[in-house]
């Protein structure tokens, strides 16, 4: 016994999740789109290995 109130409530929280709708940043989404940072306006190369310069070093 007990578990009905806090089964409704679980229910009622995963109807608003389905059926609700959040805000949404178009401004936001059409800067990501783009690939542009919102910091510094240019992509970033996130694929770029940060020790690069230093493998020829340790290569033999």
């Amino acid at each position: 016994m007990g578990r009905g109130r806090a089964k409704a409530k679980q229910a009622k929280v995963a109807r608003e999740l389905k059926y609700s709708t959040p805000p949404t940043d178009l401004e936001a989404l059409q800067r990501e789109l783009a690939g542009k940072s919102p910091d510094k306006g240019q992509d970033e190369d996130w694929y770029s290995d940060p020790y690069e310069e230093y493998d020829d070093e340790y290569r033999r």
